[in-house]
């Protein structure tokens, strides 16, 4: 059989050259990072370790602008918030046994959270793989197996002429949606050997598009035009597949109002006058969802925070849509569309039929009047005027990163997004010390915007070591600390449990002081000021830390 080649690329003579006399001095270190650079990647994140060291080497020698993390969790908390701010594989170097176990809570993150992340870890040399126990340091019986039920896809490198391809195929992987974290690892000694291979190229990592099946398009489109009271939850997967404005087209079109999800922030106008905002804490929104004779579900699995605690049942149809096909009716039956969010609404769109519901607005205002008369009554005057203070001060193309902390909670409900792709926490696998690492990976994707991150004193205290990296690089980031001297949530739930509380109180740093010696400018303030001293902060060059003393309280759950 013939084949022809008459497409391919054509070499001038000084490229022939060059591929036939590649650079001395490469090792497989080189290979990595210039697949990375023929794939499209400008930044790393990471942290170095003696089995890695070839791949740092060889950073010296490429284009690729490296950030440094001071914890590898962290470094991989960096590189989820690049991977969800750009929609781009955000590759996270790391090294072998405890560095790469450490990187796994930020990596159940990723998954949770479907962010891009391109783990590529080095392994024990090459003659201990395989289960025997050689004494190597940092051996593992087995490092994948740690790993593989985290990460969507493990690719393992045994020679320096499989790096390349491996480095695609996982990177693909990450961009298929769903997004998410993948796994490579290269053994210390073929990171380390001297490579003759040519210089890696321009390389093809093109991710498959997952689309609609028709028949789906035309039933719940259907389903939707004919529907008295149709109702949208929009989930994370409306935000990244960009998808906002298919979703406002779509909700406009049919009258239906919209609930984002806390994964969701941003994806519909907050003011909109078919906008439930993201109230899903909430019997009242859960009862107007119930009542839904039609519900859409875009891009959420109706997890636990967005079913109110699995107390949400809906008594209508469900539509869902969802690109990874384990949540398609995993909580609730339903005419489960497999695909992207952005290709199941704009064929949606085109199909449904206009209907027009005058009653829908007055609807959706009754609800958010409700709402808003249970949480006044429960004196949460602070809560509420911190929150807003945070608003006002924070520009509205400023990207936010919230850990896991009772301001956070508060912001899941009832803070504006403003824009679709700028407020993101950990609330995908609820780890602690997600939000300042977070803040870095986003302030490295684009130092033209300042960057805030909102912590708890417990939740800082993962972290602290980052503010060194954020002055080495100088940021443009303003961490807020809330201090209340502990796990604010945590006391919360075992007081209202048990009566008391345990292990819940922390003695913490001066944190203004604990600031200026790493020689980050801080300031202490209160609510009244805070707005102010956010404001300036995030106004001026470089990272700043703002304290806010204050003891927050949640509003009362309706879930129980």
């Amino acid at each position: 059989m013939s084949h022809d080649h008459d497409d391919r690329p054509q070499l001038t003579a000084a490229q022939a050259a060059a591929v036939l006399n590649p650079p001395a001095g490469r090792n497989g270190g080189d290979l990595v990072v210039e697949s990375l650079q023929g794939l499209g990647a400008t930044t790393v994140f990471g942290l170095p370790g003696q089995h890695a060291l070839g791949m740092f080497d060889a950073l010296r020698r490429s284009s690729l602008s490296y950030v440094g993390l001071r914890v590898e969790n962290n470094a991989g908390f960096a590189a989820d918030a690049y991977g969800r701010i750009t929609g781009e594989v955000a590759p996270l170097l790391l090294s072998t046994g405890p560095g790469a176990l450490t990187s796994l809570a930020a990596l159940q993150e990723a998954a949770a959270a479907s962010a891009p992340v391109l783990a590529i870890s080095s392994q024990i040399p090459t003659a201990g793989l395989g289960g025997g126990r050689h004494g190597y340091l940092h051996e593992l019986r087995d490092q994948q197996a740690s790993v593989r039920g985290i990460v969507k896809s493990v690719h393992t490198v045994r020679s320096a002429s499989q790096i390349p391809s491996a480095i695609a195929a996982a990177w693909e992987s990450a961009l298929t949606a769903p997004h998410g974290p993948v796994w490579v690892e290269i053994p210390q000694d073929v990171l380390l050997a001297e490579t003759t291979l040519p210089v890696v190229s321009a390389m093809d990592a093109t991710p498959r598009e997952l689309y609609p099946r028709p028949e789906l398009t035309i039933a719940a489109a259907h389903l939707l035009s004919n529907a008295e009271r149709p109702a949208i939850i929009a989930g994370g997967g409306v935000v990244r597949s960009d998808a906002s404005g298919k979703l406002l087209a779509l909700a406009e079109k049919i009258d239906a109002p919209v609930v984002t999800t806390f994964g969701g922030k941003g994806a519909f106008p907050w003011e909109h006058p078919l906008s439930l905002r993201s109230w899903l804490e909430d019997r009242h929104t859960t009862d107007f969802l119930e009542d839904a004779d039609v519900l859409l579900v875009v891009g959420s699995g109706l997890g636990e925070l967005s079913s109110n605690y699995h107390t949400f049942r809906p008594r209508g149809r469900v539509i869902q849509i969802e690109a990874d096909a384990g949540k398609l009716e995993s909580n609730h039956p339903a005419l489960g569309i497999h695909s992207d969010a952005r290709e199941a609404l704009s064929d949606l769109l085109e199909a449904v039929e206009r209907r027009e519901d005058a009653g829908a607005a007055e609807r959706v205002r009754t609800v958010l009047e409700k709402v808003r008369v249970r949480i006044d009554a429960q004196d949460l005057t602070l809560e509420q005027q911190v929150l807003a203070a945070v608003r006002e001060a924070l520009p509205d193309a400023a990207p936010s990163f919230w850990d896991m902390t009772i301001l956070a909670y508060w912001a899941w409900s009832a803070f504006d997004a403003r824009r679709p792709n700028t407020m993101h926490s950990a609330q995908g696998a609820g780890g602690l010390g997600y939000g300042f690492p977070a803040a870095i990976g986003a302030a490295a994707a684009d130092p033209t915007k300042p960057v805030l991150a909102v912590s708890g004193d417990g939740g800082a205290m993962y972290s602290i070591a980052e503010l060194a990296t954020a002055r080495q690089y100088d940021l443009p980031l303003t961490w807020l600390i809330v201090d209340d001297g502990g796990y604010g949530i945590l006391r919360e739930y075992m007081t209202g449990a048990f009566g008391e509380a345990t292990a819940t109180e922390l003695s913490r740093p001066d944190f203004v002081a604990l600031a200026e010696s790493f020689g980050v400018p801080a300031v202490r303030t209160t609510p009244e000021s805070l707005a102010g001293d956010l404001s300036k902060a995030l106004a001026a060059p470089g990272p700043s830390v703002v304290v806010l003393p204050a003891l927050l309280r949640m509003f009362e759950p309706t879930h129980l």
